[in-house]
């Protein structure tokens, strides 16, 4: 018996997909270099995680945290993924912080 083939995502879904993960991986980024210590949003800083707009926190990270730190904490996320993931998730995770950017 032979395996149905898989459907493709249309490229608005994948998209929508991408960008919501996109949103997620900023905020891992954000925790991940602890950037709710220098955030001027007590919330941040209460909660002790990002809580505000990672998309401004990251950016101010990537001139802060250093080329090889943000390389290894790519690679932690990385180890961290589930091998059964959908590829626009995917692809949102294995962005460098300056990827969002670029």
């Amino acid at each position: 018996m032979r395996n149905a083939p898989k459907s493709k995502i249309a490229p608005e879904d994948y998209k929508a997909r991408f960008d919501a993960e996109k949103i997620l991986q900023q905020r891992r980024y954000c925790n991940a270099f602890e950037e709710w210590r220098r955030c001027r949003r007590k919330l941040c800083r209460r909660r002790q995680t990002c809580s505000g707009d990672a998309n401004a926190c990251l950016k101010r990270a990537i001139v802060a945290v250093p080329r090889q730190t943000q390389w290894q904490v790519r690679q932690d996320i990385l180890r961290a993924m589930p091998r059964n993931l959908g590829a626009p998730e995917r692809e949102a995770r294995q962005c460098m912080p300056l990827d969002f950017y670029m």
